[in-house]
C-alpha cells in the first residue's frame, strides 16, 4: 500500500532522458503469417513492420507526434487515435467514411497527432477504423507522459488487454450478418490475451518459455510476467483492446488505487478490481509487497454474461504473474464469485472542471436491435441504422458552403451543432446488452446516469441535477442494460466527428452517429489558412474511386441522396395485402370444404370423375398462376 503523503500530488519529472519536439514513426501496415499469441491456432493478423503485436507508442505531452502509415495490405486501411483531439483536423481521425476514405494499398498516409497543443496527458491506444482490421490485430497502446505528474511512482508498466478470434474478421463478420443468425449472436472470442508494454516495448515472455516463433519476443497470458522490487510504487496502466469482451482485472496479493480514467486524473480511490469495457483505461497505483517469499497471479477475466453462450473448451480467463524472484512459486488465489463494475460518477477529476451550464442542444439516442425485412439482425439509433456516406462526412462539411449546415445533406443519423453549442447526447440502452459509446474529439463530462431510464422511480431513473462541482471527463462510456447517461460536451472542436458503440460488430451493423461541428467554421479556419487539409486525402479518394465534394452521395444537394445506401429497415409487420389475400384464400377454402361437408350431409354427391376433373382443374389453374398463398412457385 502506497503511503499518505505519496498521494500529495509532487512535480515529478518525465522519463529522462527523452526529448521533447517531433516523434516521427514509420510504419508499414502489413499481413503477418502464423501468429500464435494464445498458443492454440496459428493465423494471419495485422501487424507493422512485419512482426505482430504492433510496437506501443511512448511519447511526451510536449511532443507531435507523426505516424508515416503505409498500406501494405491488398485492402484499404487507416490509423484511429483513440482519444485524441485532432484540433480542429478531424481529417486526421482515421475514421474511413467520415475523416478519410482509407488509405489505398501501396499508399502512405501521414498522421499528425497534434499532442502538443492538445493539453492531454494519459493512457490511449492507436487502432484501425477500417473494416474491422483491429479485430485482426491492428492495434497498439499509446502512452503521453506530462512532464509534471500527478502522483509519486517509481516505474509504470502498460498492461494490454484484448480479446482473440481464430478465424479472420471477415468470415466472422458474414457469419454474423446472416439469415441463419436473426437474432443477431455475436462472435465469441477463442481466448482472452494479456501482455505488458514498459515504454515503447514489450516484455519478453518468462525465461524458459518456448513460445510460438512468430510472436516469441513478447510474452502473453501464463508466458507473461512483471518484475516487482518490494516495497516500490508501479503506476499500472490498463487498456482494453478488445472487439466484444469486458474484462475484468485484479491482482492478488496487493491493493490497487485508481488514479486515471481515459486520460483524466482523478482523486485515488482504492478498488479490489476494475471493469473495462472495450476501448476503456484505467491506471492505478501498486505498491509491492515488502518479501520475496511468493510470486502473485495476475488475473484479466472476460465477461461472458456478453456472450450468448460459452462454448466447451473456452477459457475466458487470463492469468499472468507479477514476479518477485524466479526461484519462487506463484500464489493463485483462485476463481473469486462475484464482479464488480467500477461506477464510474464517483470517480473525481483531480483538475476541477465545473459542470457546463445547461444544453443548448440535445441529441437523444435509442438503442435498438432488430431483425430486419433482410433477415438480418442490425443495429439502430431511434429505428435508424447507420451506413456510411459515399462521400466522407469530412469532405462535405468542407466543400458544401452554406449547406453545409443542412443535416440532411450528410445522410441518415448526422446531427449538425454550432460553434460553442453546448450539446446534451443523452443515451437510452433498450437492449438486453451493455454497450461501450466513445466519441471521437471530445472528452465528455457524465452529468446523469439512469439504472432505468423508462422508470417513474426517481431511485431508478434520477432527475439531471446542473450545477455538478466536478463531474467526471472520459472519452468511452458504459451503459446497462435500460439504463441511460447524459454526456456534456461544448463543441469548441470544428470537425466531424464519430459517436459509435466500440463493440466492433455493433458499429459495423449500424450502431453509430456522425456529429457534424461548426462546418463553417471548419470552411473558415481552412480559408485563412489556419489548418489545411492534405492534398494527399484527395489523391487516395481519387485512387479509390471515391468522390471528396457534394452531399453524401456526392451530389450538389440538401436533399438528393440518390445513390447512397439506406436501410435495412425493420420489418413492416401487421396485416398487408398479400397477408390478408392469403387469410382471404384460407377462409374460403374452409368455406368451400364445410359447405361441401353439409353437401353431403343431405344427400348430394358427385361421381368420382367430376371430383378427379375438378381437382384436375384447379391444379392446373394454380400451375398457371404460379403463386399459391403468396409462395412463389419453384422453377
Amino acid at each position: 500500500m502506497f503511503t499518505a503523503t505519496s498521494l500529495i500530488p509532487v512535480l515529478l519529472a518525465s522519463v529522462a532522458g527523452v526529448r521533447a519536439g517531433v516523434q516521427e514513426l514509420w510504419w508499414d501496415i502489413t499481413y503477418v503469417n502464423n501468429a500464435n499469441p494464445d498458443g492454440l491456432f496459428e493465423r494471419r493478423v495485422i501487424g507493422v513492420n512485419g512482426t505482430w503485436p504492433p510496437p506501443p507508442i511512448d511519447v511526451q505531452e510536449t511532443d507531435s507526434l507523426i505516424i508515416h502509415a503505409k498500406n501494405l495490405l491488398d485492402t484499404p486501411t487507416s490509423l484511429h487515435h483513440h482519444g485524441m483531439f485532432f484540433n480542429s483536423t478531424s481529417w486526421m481521425d482515421g475514421a474511413v467514411g467520415v475523416a478519410q476514405c482509407g488509405i489505398p494499398p501501396g499508399d502512405t498516409f501521414d498522421y499528425v497527432v497534434p499532442i502538443n497543443s492538445s493539453g492531454q496527458t494519459g493512457t490511449y491506444w492507436v487502432h484501425a477504423h477500417s473494416s474491422g482490421q483491429y479485430v485482426d490485430g491492428l492495434r497498439a497502446p499509446v502512452v503521453i507522459h506530462p512532464t509534471n505528474e500527478t502522483y509519486k511512482f517509481d516505474d509504470e508498466y502498460t498492461v494490454v488487454l484484448g480479446d482473440w478470434y481464430h478465424q479472420q474478421h471477415d468470415t466472422l463478420m458474414q457469419e454474423f450478418v446472416s439469415i441463419a443468425n436473426p437474432g443477431g449472436a455475436e462472435p465469441i472470442p477463442n481466448a482472452p490475451l494479456m501482455y505488458f508494454a514498459h515504454g515503447s516495448s514489450y516484455l519478453p515472455p518468462i525465461s524458459g518459455k518456448s513460445p510460438s516463433p512468430v510472436t516469441a519476443a513478447t510474452g502473453f497470458n501464463e508466458n507473461a510476467t512483471i518484475p516487482f522490487q518490494p516495497g516500490k510504487t508501479y503506476k499500472i496502466r490498463v487498456v482494453n483492446t478488445g472487439a466484444f469482451a469486458m474484462f475484468y482485472f485484479w491482482i492478488d496479493g496487493h491493493d490497487m488505487s485508481i488514479v486515471e480514467v481515459d486520460g483524466t486524473d482523478v482523486q485515488a480511490q482504492p478498488v479490489d478490481m476494475l471493469s473495462l469495457a472495450v476501448a476503456q483505461r484505467y491506471s492505478v497505483l501498486v505498491t509491492a509487497r515488502n518479501d520475496t517469499s511468493a510470486n502473485w497471479a495476475i488475473h484479466a477475466n472476460m465477461d461472458t454474461i456478453m456472450f450468448d453462450k460459452v462454448p466447451a473448451g473456452l477459457n475466458p480467463n487470463a492469468t499472468s504473474i507479477i514476479t518477485y524472484s524466479p526461484s519462487v512459486s506463484t500464489t493463485n488465489l483462485g476463481p473469486i464469485t462475484t464482479y464488480t463494475d467500477i461506477k464510474d460518477t464517483t470517480l473525481i477529476p483531480y483538475q476541477i472542471v465545473p459542470q457546463l451550464p445547461p444544453s443548448t442542444k440535445t441529441i437523444e439516442l435509442e438503442v435498438v436491435f432488430d431483425t430486419m425485412a433482410d433477415g438480418t439482425n442490425r443495429a439502430m439509433f431511434n429505428m435508424q441504422t447507420y451506413n456510411s456516406p459515399l462521400v466522407p462526412a469530412v469532405f462535405s462539411a468542407l466543400s458544401m458552403g452554406e449547406n453545409a449546415t443542412v443535416a440532411g445533406a450528410y445522410g441518415p443519423l448526422s446531427f449538425v451543432v454550432d460553434h460553442l453549442d453546448v450539446v446534451d447526447i443523452v443515451l437510452k440502452n433498450s437492449d438486453a446488452g451493455k454497450h461501450p459509446f466513445h466519441l471521437h474529439g471530445h472528452k465528455m463530462q457524465i452529468i446523469h446516469r439512469a439504472e432505468d431510464y423508462t422508470s417513474s422511480n426517481t431511485s431508478l431513473n434520477p432527475p439531471l441535477s446542473e450545477g455538478q462541482v466536478n463531474p467526471l471527463r472520459r472519452d468511452t462510456v458504459q451503459v446497462g442494460s435500460m439504463g441511460s447517461v447524459t454526456m456534456r460536451i461544448v463543441a469548441d472542436n470544428p470537425g466531424v466527428w464519430f459517436f459509435h458503440c466500440h463493440i466492433e460488430w455493433h458499429l459495423e451493423v449500424g450502431l453509430a452517429i456522425q456529429l457534424v461541428e461548426a462546418p463553417l467554421e471548419v470552411q473558415a479556419r481552412v480559408a485563412s489558412g489556419s489548418v489545411t487539409p492534405p492534398q494527399f486525402m484527395y489523391d487516395q479518394c481519387k485512387a479509390l474511386g471515391k468522390p471528396t465534394s457534394g452531399n453524401a452521395a456526392g451530389h450538389n444537394s440538401t436533399t438528393d441522396l440518390s445513390g447512397l445506401t439506406e436501410g435495412p429497415f425493420p420489418q413492416n409487420n401487421g396485416w398487408h395485402a398479400k397477408g390478408i389475400g392469403a387469410m382471404f384464400g384460407c377462409v374460403l377454402t374452409a368455406v368451400i370444404g364445410m359447405v361441401t361437408v353439409t353437401w353431403y350431409s343431405f344427400g348430394g354427391d358427385l361421381t368420382e370423375e367430376e371430383m378427379e376433373r375438378e381437382a384436375l382443374t384447379k391444379q392446373e389453374a394454380k400451375e398457371r398462376k404460379g403463386r399459391f398463398f403468396g409462395l412463389v412457385k419453384a422453377s
